[in-house]
């Protein structure tokens, strides 16, 4: 496939970088892991213009477009970021909100337009017809991916005469300490290639590797404001969560430490050993963390206390467990939103190794022209 590029329609230049557009761009977790891979972000686009603070201060280079992707025009795009058409070194990136498809959301109405937003993504593959398109999402949208256009997209995409890999992929292979599973599209024109993320070779990192006072975390009590930008921020919690807290076993302790205890036991729990046992309880230091969600600052929405301090994780905490590096940048309002920003981002160890798997065909096709 690579050799029918030669042609007029197509713009190929030897050694020259991959340029994308990181279409729901939010904090810049997969434009950050992308630069880090050696590709060029022209531009992050997103609606939530609550996260462009955080996006323009850690992105450098990159142009933030606050807009709504039903209404942003092919045309605008082009001229705003001067983009070319059958561009070989372009890449499109749709990591659009996942809410809709989400295993663990309760509330399907505020997120039906969400489901759209891969078909609104679809138009603007379709008018640029890039070298390279990736999609990041939860794996609900493939088990349902009828319903949300992935399908048709796929269809579509190998018609085009790309080669797509699509897969979901468990996240802490490749870099990341935490266990979460993400679909991954990666669609490549250039080559007869399929692409993957590059693992990342060796033992997984663990909390150990990455958390606690040896990491440069001091140990902190439950309730303290981090007023600096390093953010070890963490929520407070009422007298009762403190005595349960007080009573869980360090590195992976569980709610079954208090489960008989009527005053201790939460109402729903008390005297039930099966079922979810990471409500209330600790990280393993020699494990990934569990997947981070948008609710980690809150003990009450998973296994996000500290493996043996009696505190949730901080927000610090969570952002490197996602695989942000301590010097990223959070501008946002609230410990919930700043959690939201943080839980959503797609991992940028892992965004780098999507990265690498392009730019390594990318290299090959070069030599090979």
């Amino acid at each position: 496939m690579g050799s029918k590029k030669n042609t007029s329609t197509h713009t190929v230049a030897a050694n020259k970088t991959i340029k994308a557009v990181d279409f729901f761009c939010s904090g810049g977790g997969m434009s950050y892991g992308m630069q880090r891979a050696g590709i060029e972000i022209l531009a992050g686009i997103d609606f939530d213009q609550n996260c462009e603070a955080t996006y323009r201060a850690n992105i450098r280079g990159a142009e933030f477009i606050h807009a709504d992707v039903f209404d942003l025009k092919e045309k605008e795009l082009e001229k705003r970021l001067s983009l070319n058409k059958n561009d070989d070194n372009l890449l499109l990136i749709g990591c659009s909100p996942c809410q809709f498809w989400s295993i663990i959301n309760t509330s399907k109405e505020k997120s039906k337009q969400s489901k759209n937003l891969l078909k609104e993504f679809h138009r603007f593959v379709a008018y640029f017809n890039p070298g390279y398109v990736v999609v990041e999402n939860v794996p609900g949208v493939l088990r349902r991916k009828e319903e949300s256009g992935l399908d048709e997209f796929i269809v579509w995409l190998e018609n085009r005469h790309y080669k797509v890999h699509f897969k979901v992929h468990e996240v802490s292979n490749y870099g990341v300490p935490q266990h979460r599973k993400r679909f991954t599209l990666i669609a490549n024109r250039i080559t007869n290639t399929e692409l993957e993320p590059v693992p990342v070779k060796g033992k997984k990192i663990t909390v150990r590797d990455v958390l606690g006072e040896h990491n440069g975390f001091p140990k902190i009590k439950q309730g303290h404001k981090d007023p600096t930008e390093f953010m070890h921020t963490v929520a407070g919690l009422n007298a009762l969560n403190l005595e349960r807290l007080s009573i869980t076993p360090h590195d992976g302790g569980t709610r079954l430490a208090y489960v008989y205890d009527q005053r201790l036991a939460v109402p729903c729990h008390y005297k039930k050993t099966d079922g979810f046992k990471d409500i209330y309880g600790r990280m393993w230091w020699d494990r990934p963390a569990p997947t981070i969600t948008t609710k980690f600052f809150s003990i009450s929405n998973g296994r996000f206390v500290h493996p043996n301090e009696d505190r949730a994780i901080s927000l610090r905490e969570g952002a490197v467990l996602q695989s942000f590096p301590k010097h990223y940048i959070f501008k946002a309002s609230s410990i919930a939103n700043t959690a939201r920003m943080i839980g959503n981002a797609v991992p940028p160890k892992y965004a780098e190794a999507v990265g690498k798997a392009i730019i390594q065909n990318h290299h090959k096709q070069q030599l090979a022209l």
